[in-house]
């Protein structure tokens, strides 16, 4: 075990690194940050911020001798520079897990060769590859398809939804042509997420549900629990379960799901991508559950048994983005008299349409209670 006392480090200096730093603080560590942002979020909150690029060599050895253990805030991250890291320190999830996540192509290559269930797709390497592409995955029925860089992508950037060839040639071309994967375009229901732990002894916990509505491709609001059946809740943590043990994966994983309509009337649950750290629809947690995902993250970090999981209550999350500020400082008050909400803003300094700038949670007795506190709030604001 990594105890209370020593350093750990966090690549990424965004909110997450800001709120990984938080968890590490409390529970009695020093934090180094590394980011090129030198007004990242995170850095206010660290001990030391360490001003340079993910692939700076000199940078990552001095911060990797520092460190008794790092771990990262986001995919990005080039796993090339994990691999560096590791000869200096632990570094916690592995170079070759993020490797899978940070690559679409990648990822839903492992998601097929381990017979997880996900949306039909083909991979574009080239414009040459559009035309089979688009009948392999539908389009030939008349079904629109989404087309996704397969690196870089993020809160709806980097993907277009596409209804025939010229306007996914169109898209491919608007992407750099870089390599992409397109999907079919599926009949769906609901987006849900499990967010689990796993630690170095392969330990094992997961978080309750959540259920998430986005708006232009970025999380707006996150349930939980999610209001889906018991069944598909069990089918989901199992998945996301063998998605973690396949990867060998040691840390906080997200796993996102489709649930779709299936052809007996029923449902069924389709992967869509997993995340290699803590997730924005898991920040309920930090005011519904006895551990929250940063602790849960700083411990599988340091080898330290995980925490608690359980909902303590009903929550719901949703996020404030920089539209929410119009040229002027938001009401905050109704957020602040509300004693069954809790304000959470990161730091940044320009509030821009589309850029998460905090977020706000509601709890209740109920789900559908904290829903209508929350959506009341965000109509004040």
């Amino acid at each position: 075990m990594i105890l209370p006392g020593s350093t750990l480090g966090i690549l990424g200096g965004g909110q997450l690194g800001r709120m990984f730093t938080t968890a590490a603080r409390t529970l009695g560590y020093s934090v180094i940050v590394l980011d090129p942002d030198p007004h990242g979020p995170a850095a206010h909150f660290a001990d030391r911020h360490i001003v340079a690029d993910f692939s700076d060599q000199h940078a990552l050895e001095e911060f990797g001798k520092e460190c008794a253990a790092v771990s990262t805030e986001f995919e990005n991250v080039p796993a090339d520079s994990l691999r560096f890291l590791a000869q200096f320190c632990t570094v916690r999830p592995s170079a070759e897990a993020v490797a899978i996540s940070q690559n679409r192509i990648a990822e839903k290559q492992f998601f097929t060769d381990h017979g997880f269930p996900c949306a039909r797709y083909a991979v574009i390497q080239s414009r040459d590859d559009i035309a089979a592409a688009m009948r392999q995955v539908g389009t030939a029925a008349g079904l629109p398809c989404i087309i996704k860089r397969s690196q870089l992508g993020y809160d709806g950037k980097g993907q277009a939804r596409v209804n025939n060839i010229d306007e996914a040639l169109r898209a491919f071309d608007d992407m750099g042509g870089a390599p992409c994967v397109l999907e079919e375009l599926v009949p769906l229901t609901l987006e849900i997420s499990v967010i689990l732990a796993r630690g170095a002894d392969a330990q094992i916990a997961v978080f309750p549900i959540a259920e998430n509505q986005h708006c232009n491709g970025i999380l707006d609001v996150t349930l939980a629990p999610a209001r889906i059946p018991d069944n598909l809740a069990e089918q989901a943590r199992r998945i996301a379960t063998q998605i973690a043990e396949r990867l060998n994966y040691c840390g906080v994983l997200a796993v996102e799901f489709f649930v779709v309509a299936d052809s007996a009337g029923g449902e069924r649950l389709l992967v869509n991508e997993i995340a290699p750290r803590p997730h924005n629809s898991g920040h309920y947690t930090l005011d519904a559950c006895v551990t929250d995902q940063f602790e849960q993250q700083v411990r599988a970090l340091c080898g330290l048994p995980l925490g608690d999981t359980r909902l303590l209550s009903p929550a719901v999350m949703v996020n404030l983005l920089g539209d929410v500020w119009g040229g002027d400082i938001p009401h905050w008050e109704s957020i602040l008299t509300c004693p069954q909400a809790n304000l959470h803003l990161y730091g940044k300094r320009e509030a821009r349409p589309g850029r998460k700038m905090g977020h706000y949670t509601v709890v209740d007795a109920s789900v559908e209670r904290a829903l209508a506190l929350a959506m009341d709030i965000k109509e004040k604001l």
